[in-house]
């Protein structure tokens, strides 16, 4: 059956099925938690939302070094689960905390803080973790797929929340997300052990990775390939904020009560989804393999400056969810799954410790410039059109990187990238 819709061989369908697995309990774990973040991120003044976006750049600072010391030391198999445990105790904290009710205000914005680093790390961890196993001509052929698990997951979450928020309480919906969390982690073992036995993998791709702390850094400002990969992930992040601050007043100005506010959210999230599963498991793999990553990446900042220029004109909320739909389900089908194969042609030290920087460093930078951009476009008195009508240039120069990014990856190999020189001997 599966065979129908993938270009799989036999012996990578259970690793497949099994990825799709873990991306699924992933990002349905965060569904979860996202639509509980957003209404936090409301129920105070929207005002507040640039400090906030600080913070979480102030926090990803210092995580990522942190992961960038365990991967030097410690074994993928060994890292990624011990890292998703960790985010797991901090939810069981956090649930034990807004039960109680223990400084409401000031609890209620460490979790918005703590769920952007959360989210940014665990999926860059996944996809690292995949760019590992699978080597690069599975990715054009599998990830669509295995990328098609984490939209199904941000499916049911949301829908969840959506049935449940009022009636359960937003609060005990945290307990469902750490049981998705802790059966992703048992899923890195599983897939370790089939690297090992079936593709065959030497001992230095299941080992530590060695290198520096701030290696990841280095590889970057030196690599203009990595660069450039990082100058894409800005662009993304910073249309999205626009988007996001759009979002987030129109929505507080429709819904009343915390549960009416997260459960609109979560709808909004619900049809995002839906229609990005479509295209995951229907067009993703042969849009790549047929067309090549050029096109796929193209796509969506294509409807990025199309959709910020008709919210320009008509900023109401059927058309941002419309905006927002077509936007996501064209990034998370075409352009996040070409990301992650260019990724497949580094090696590992730039594969975990550049792209964790990329991920969520620079992606976060950009959330924290651009909330402080629009806080003050919005004071000197620039409406949702002119805001929208900014937003524009961005999204043409997302999609000169991206056509910059596809013809890289034509004119260059794996051992090409792996083996060119950098300062001080080490390679890229």
């Amino acid at each position: 059956m599966l065979k129908r819709f993938v270009d799989v061989r036999d012996e990578e369908v259970g690793a497949v099925l099994g990825s799709f697995v873990y991306f699924f309990t992933l990002m349905c774990g965060y569904a979860i938690l996202r639509p509980i973040r957003n209404e936090m991120g409301t129920a105070g003044d929207v005002k507040h939302l640039p400090w906030l976006f600080t913070v979480t750049f102030v926090v990803m600072l210092l995580a990522v070094p942190a992961f960038s010391a365990l991967v030097s030391r410690y074994p993928r198999r060994v890292v990624v689960p011990r890292v998703y445990r960790f985010f797991l105790v901090n939810l069981l904290v956090f649930f034990v905390l807004l039960k109680l009710g223990v400084a409401k205000e000031g609890v209620a914005r460490a979790f918005f803080v703590w769920l952007s680093v959360y989210n940014l790390f665990v999926v860059s961890i996944f996809w690292s973790f995949m760019a590992d196993v699978f080597a690069s001509d599975q990715g054009k052929r599998l990830f669509g797929f295995i990328a098609a698990g984490g939209t199904t997951g941000m499916i049911v979450g949301p829908f969840l929340v959506g049935r449940l928020a009022e009636p359960v309480g937003p609060v005990n919906l945290i307990l469902l997300s750490a049981v998705m969390l802790e059966v992703s982690a048992q899923c890195v073992r599983r897939l370790s052990g089939w690297a090992r036995d079936v593709q065959h993998q030497p001992a230095t791709r299941e080992g530590p990775v060695g290198g520096g702390m701030l290696a990841g850094l280095r590889l970057l400002v030196t690599s203009p390939f990595l660069l450039a990969l990082g100058l894409q992930v800005l662009l993304y992040a910073a249309t999205s904020t626009f988007l996001y601050y759009q979002e987030v007043q129109l929505v507080a100005g429709m819904a009343k009560g915390a549960a009416a506010r997260t459960a609109a959210f979560a709808d909004i999230d619900f049809w995002v989804q839906v229609l990005t599963l479509g295209l995951q498991t229907l067009v993703t793999g042969r849009i790549i393999s047929r067309l090549g990553l050029g096109v796929a990446m193209a796509v969506p900042p294509v409807l990025t400056m199309l959709g910020f220029g008709a919210l320009a004109f008509a900023p109401v909320l059927g058309v941002l969810i419309g905006v927002k739909a077509l936007r996501s389900a064209s990034h998370y089908a075409l352009e996040r799954p070409s990301r992650e194969i260019l990724f497949t042609t580094v090696d590992r030290e730039a594969r975990y410790k550049s792209k964790s920087f990329i991920d969520t460093v620079v992606y976060r930078g950009s959330d924290t410039v651009s909330a402080w951009l629009q806080g003050g476009l919005t004071a000197m008195g620039l409406g949702m059109m002119g805001l929208s009508l900014v937003a524009v240039p961005l999204a043409a120069l997302w999609l000169a990187v991206s056509l910059f990014l596809a013809r890289q990856q034509r004119e260059r190999t794996p051992e090409v990238i792996a083996q060119k020189p950098l300062p001080g001997g080490t390679t890229a």
